[in-house]
This record gives structure tokens, sequence and C-alpha cells, in this order.
């Protein structure tokens, strides 16, 4: 286990004080047995007059911050240090009826996956056709295999593209690009699974990046983004296919939704005109608590 730090400001900066409406930040990690949260602190600036936490309909835990006043900034920075237990993808084990594909969920099971089944997108069968590259032929498909092939298959093969503009393209703009962010690797590979029947949900978090033999690792410097999928025995398990990660490892998790545009970190409004906005700055930290020093990564 390792003792993981995270330290995130966004701040907006605009011309001249304008008010704000409703913000609700995606910060806190989920805790489960392999997150233990130790620490947790928010600051805002302005103060809100108003800060509560709800759970959002996925169990996220969301913070509200309503403002009275107006200002020329708004800044939210938090950090957190949680125990971070690796689980290693190998090690999930998926029960004997599902690690064939194609393989059908438990009857109990499948109406609380069914909404982590249904695609998003239509695309004329383009991303099917890409998932169905991953199939065996010849035979039986291996279901790790399948899943491991096609996070591999992103990592290798498509062009990771940093873009600082808000949204996510669509799979079938990923499959023509063979490029794309985190966000938009996520979306495909759950498209993509979605296709050949799996349950699959987007995640928002954060990733750890050690030096690992002068390896590097995507994502880092931000908000980063993966899979989860479904299978019976093992559960949700990660897949990260802008590092070709399978299971936890260095990845924190802060939200898990059905749809990217549901796992924005930070969403709010402010009162004003376009020209008012000179621009937003995001710098984000994950260093294990044993790191002497700290670089800053700003987008």
């Amino acid at each position: 286990m390792t003792l993981l730090r995270v330290h995130h400001i966004t701040q907006y900066n605009y011309r001249r004080p304008v008010g704000f409406g409703e913000h609700r930040l995606m910060f806190r990690p989920r805790i489960s047995h392999d997150h233990r949260l130790i620490s947790s602190a928010l600051s805002i600036s302005p103060v809100p007059s108003d800060l509560f936490w709800i759970h959002d309909a996925f169990n996220n835990s969301i913070a509200v911050a309503r403002f009275g006043e107006a200002a020329d900034h708004l800044r939210f920075e938090t950090t957190v240090v949680l125990e971070h237990t690796p689980l290693l993808g190998l090690h999930y084990r998926t029960e004997e009826a599902a690690r064939q594909w194609p393989f059908e969920y438990d009857e109990e099971d499948l109406p609380d996956l069914m909404p982590s089944m249904q695609r998003q997108y239509s695309d004329g069968g383009m991303t099917e056709a890409w998932a169905r590259k991953f199939i065996n032929p010849n035979g039986p498909t291996d279901t790790a295999r399948l899943l491991e092939a096609m996070t591999h298959a992103i990592h290798d093969e498509f062009k990771y593209a940093r873009r600082t503009n808000p949204g996510t393209q669509t799979p079938e703009m990923t499959l023509y690009s063979l490029s794309g962010t985190c966000r938009d690797y996520a979306l495909l590979m759950m498209e993509a699974v979605r296709s050949l029947g799996f349950a699959a949900r987007f995640v928002t978090g954060y990733i750890y990046v050690p030096t690992r033999d002068g390896a590097e690792l995507l994502g880092g410097g931000a908000t980063h983004a993966w899979v989860q999928v479904y299978l019976p025995g093992a559960g949700w398990v990660e897949f990260d296919p802008t590092n070709g990660i399978i299971g936890n490892r260095d990845l924190i998790r802060i939200g898990v939704t059905r749809t990217p545009r549901q796992a924005i970190p930070l969403w709010g409004t402010h009162t004003g005109t376009r020209m008012d906005f000179l621009g937003m700055d995001v710098q984000v930290n994950v260093t294990t608590l044993s790191d002497s020093a700290e670089s800053d990564t700003s987008i």
C-alpha cells in the first residue's frame, strides 16, 4: 500500500467582478477496500455563502457551493491524503461462465447493470466493427484477453493529444483521427465493450505518475479518465487505455458515471459577458508522502 497526496487547484479569472451561480465539485475520492481516506481539505475563494455535500445518483461525493458576492476570480483548492492499495489486473477472478465471450450476466444483476450496457452514440456500426477486431475468429474468445488487447491497442496505436477545451469527442472521431485525450479514449473503450454486451462505466479521477525506468504515464498534471468493466466474480475492473493499465495501479477514483457528461469534476455558472472571462488555470499534483519535491503541471 502507498500513501498518496493529491493537491488540486482550479482558478477562473475575470476582467471585472462577476456574480457566481451554484457550483458543483467532484474532488473527493470514492472510498473502498483499495482506497482509504486519511484526510481531506477544501478551500474556496471567495468564501461561499453556503457549502454542503451530497451523494449523486451514482453515490459520488459532490460538494455544492453557493455564492453571495461578486469577485474577479474563483478559486477551488483541495488537498487529499489517502492510502492506496494496488490491485493488479491479472489478479481478478472471473467466474468460469464468464471467462469466454460471449456470456450472460446473472438475472439478479442484469437490471442494475442495464443502464451501463446501453450505447450513447449511433455511428453506423463503426465502433462495434472496431471492437469485433478483438474477437478470435478461429475459436472461443477469452474474455480477459479481449479486454486486455483492446486496452493495449488504444495505448499502442492511438496518439495522445492533450486538449484544453471542454467536452469529449465522439468515438467515431477518435477512430477516424486515431488520436484523443484520456476522456476520448475512455469513451471509445466504454462504447466498444458495450457494443459487445459488457457493462461499463466512465471513471474520472487522478493518476499517480512515478518514474519507472524512464517510462512516462499520460494524464498527470490534470484530472484523468478511464473505464470500469463489470466481470462476474471480479466485479468492476479498471482499464486505463491511455496508459495500458489493467487494474487500479496508480489510479485514484473520484467519480464513476454512466456517461462522460456526468463525470465533469467542476461545473457552474457566472453572470456577465463572454468578454469578462480571462481564462482558467488547473494544477494537479499527485505524490507519495515520501516524495521530497513536487513539480507543478499547469494547463
